[in-house]
């Protein structure tokens, strides 16, 4: 007998039209399907565990959860004396079919108390649909039409996985929201497990190999299930652990049944948020998948991320620095790498989706910069790849794998790889939200064969770059201050509201009033001294015999500003800077700093210096530069026989119009 297909068990929602909207099927179909797998292993020993319960009456939870699972023969049990197929009164299945789901032990009902099946039941029991949705998931009974058969003599853990995760699929895309924030793109995950895993088919080989897979904002558990069925696809015998973290009730309800149903542990996933609660703590993994969400701010977690930084410093999760609080992602993107084994013992992969911000945003030493430098000087990075616009469910931003390792191949050390995969996609048949596009079989292997080759021999798609060429010192080139004087009514004013010159006496703050409306407007002084020469005369035909220091120097630096052709401005000896001219210009980490300014600003500003002591280093990520493409513009004859040809088509509808 085949497993029953997707298609089949979410036909079901055809008795759900009317009471339920189309986007709430899955909270039915999902927990009922998860509900008859579990009655399905669970019944060759149902009465051994009702045997065993008399047996562990005033035993610990831990001792009585051992005995029964031990019961069982399984990692669950249900203590409940109805089943499925046994519901007692059929007047009484609401109460007792929650009789039953409340027998579970308490990592089993947790999952159907976040799908808050005890609602569900209530609501199919009001609309009379109780009874029939659970007939349809029932296998063929004498008398009954042939329903939904888990059994696992006839539904392996591997084609159950794969039938919930169908499920799953459908689920989330038919609530486009949703799945834009916790449903990754199937073909986005084969890739991203692709990249991981091609470059270790060596160690997987190995039949009696370990390995463990960690998502920290884990969703429906998607990126677990796809690494899952890579590994057992290539060696079935590789004994390996699925982890994760995720913080909404109802993704991790699903992802935590989708484990259950494969046979892993389920207490390896953490329901929690994941930035305020490390639930590995401790833990470290061989393979890292993460998709965190996109520019979400974590204003909500700061105070619990900064004390952490504070707490553990450059040994915690957050060693590199602290992103701005608008946007998370590499605060994401740092918990990823504390997750990766050690390469003394092994090392380890990861592969992140991002969107553009973590490649460039923030300047030298910002957040971002050293978080880059952090990861580059460590020699973490060893490819990003740009995927296609109109990918995601819900945006149509720009998006980047980035893939991180601690255990470099030699040649590989020292460098990052770019992969430009952007113009890679097929159409979708039908657009599910923003997501338009999708990568075909093809598409993958091209960018992971380009990988694989890491080579610069298709420059057009492939550039490997060697890890200082991202860095960049920022310099400050100065410019001496020359200062011209200039008047008019506007600076005059200010000049009075100058503190110096409002605490004079009243009758002398006239006579300066009326001599500083004596200088004449239309003239520019290009020099203190001349300017000073012109005050004294003006200050004198009002009666004004003297300027004290201070009143003189506020009127002075009232009038003066920056001029070209005035006199320079010196201190000690020493020019000073003209603030409106200072410019900041980024020189790359290798090259001499003095050498480009040499050649690229002495040439042109001569009297120029550089401020060494303001020279900051950054580092950031110009994948769309090192890819930009020149498209030169048409001929100009070819677009005004274009624009011609329009206006000929316009004349003649106008002339139709007309007639």
């Amino acid at each position: 007998m085949t497993a029953p297909s997707a298609a089949f068990v979410w036909s079901i929602a055809d008795l759900l039209r009317g009471p339920f909207k189309p986007k709430e099927y899955g909270k039915v179909i999902l927990p009922f399907t998860v509900l008859a797998r579990l009655d399905a292993v669970l019944a060759p020993t149902k009465q051994n565990v009702l045997n065993a319960l008399p047996k562990v009456e005033g035993r610990s939870p831990l001792v009585m959860e051992q005995l029964l699972t031990k019961a069982s023969g399984v990692s669950f049990y249900n203590t409940s004396r109805y089943s499925l197929t046994e519901l007692g009164d059929p007047a009484q299945i609401a109460s007792n079919l929650k009789d039953y789901i409340d027998g579970f032990d308490p990592e089993t009902r947790e999952i159907f108390t976040l799908f808050k099946m005890h609602e569900i039941i209530d609501e199919l029991d009001t609309h009379d649909l109780l009874a029939l949705i659970l007939e349809k998931f029932l296998p063929g009974r004498p008398g009954f039409k042939a329903g939904l058969d888990v059994h696992p003599d006839r539904v392996s853990n591997i084609e159950m996985g794969q039938l919930f995760e169908e499920l799953i699929r459908r689920f989330m895309e038919s609530s486009k929201e949703t799945a834009g924030e916790y449903f990754t793109p199937r073909e986005v995950i084969r890739l991203m497990v692709g990249l991981l895993f091609t470059s270790d088919d060596e160690a997987l080989s190995n039949p009696h190999a370990l390995r463990q897979v960690y998502d920290p904002t884990c969703g429906t558990g998607g990126m677990l299930s796809v690494a899952e069925e890579w590994v057992r696809e290539h060696n079935p015998g590789v004994r390996l652990t699925l982890a994760g973290q995720e913080r909404n009730p109802e993704t991790y309800a699903i992802a935590k049944a989708d484990m259950l149903i494969k046979g892993q542990d389920v207490h390896n996933l953490i329901r929690d948020d994941t930035l305020l609660r490390d639930g590995h703590r401790g833990r470290t993994f061989t393979y890292c998948l993460a998709n965190p969400p996109f520019g979400v701010d974590w204003k909500g977690q700061r105070k619990a991320v900064e004390d952490e930084r504070e707490r553990d410093g450059h040994d915690g999760r957050f060693a590199a620095g602290l992103p701005p609080v608008n946007d998370g992602a590499m605060l994401f993107l740092q918990h990823l790498v504390s997750k990766m084994r050690p390469a003394d013992q092994g090392g380890a992969r990861a592969a992140i989706v991002l969107n553009g911000s973590p490649l460039f945003t923030g300047g030298a030493e910002s957040g971002p910069s050293e978080i880059r430098r952090w990861l580059l000087t460590n020699d973490l990075v060893e490819a990003i790849i740009g995927l296609p616009t109109d990918m995601f469910y819900n945006t149509g931003i720009s998006t980047y794998i980035w893939l991180l390792t601690n255990r470099k191949d030699p040649e590989r050390k020292g460098t990052v790889q770019l992969i430009d995969a952007s113009g890679m996609w097929v159409k979708m048949p039908k657009s599910l939200g923003a997501k338009r596009r999708m990568l075909s079989g093809g598409d993958i292997d091209r960018v992971i064969q380009l990988h694989g080759e890491f080579e610069d021999a298709d420059a057009e798609f492939s550039r490997v770059m060697a890890n200082d060429e991202f860095g960049y010192r920022t310099i400050t080139v100065e410019q001496p201050l020359r200062q011209v004087f200039s008047v008019d009514a506007e600076r005059i004013e200010t000049a009075m509201e100058q503190r110096a010159v409002k605490s004079m006496e009243k009758g002398l703050r006239a006579n300066i009033r009326t001599g500083l409306l004596a200088l004449p407007e239309s003239t520019t002084w290009t020099s203190a001294a001349s300017f000073n020469e012109a005050l004294d005369a003006a200050m004198k035909s009002a009666g004004v015999m003297g300027l004290l220091p201070n009143v003189r120097k506020a009127i002075l630096g009232t009038f003066a500003e920056s001029g070209t052709e005035g006199e320079l401005v010196t201190v000690k000896g020493h020019p000073v800077p003209d603030p409106s001219l200072r410019d900041r210009e980024n020189v790359p980490l290798t090259e001499d700093i003095d050498a480009y300014f040499e050649r690229e600003v002495v040439p042109w500003v001569p009297d120029a210096w550089l401020d060494k002591s303001s020279t900051k280093i950054g580092y950031e990520i110009p994948f769309t530069r090192v890819f930009y493409r020149y498209v030169p513009p048409r001929p100009l004859e070819t677009i005004d026989a274009d624009v011609q040809a329009v206006i000929g088509r316009i004349e003649a509808l106008f002339a139709e119009v007309k007639a």
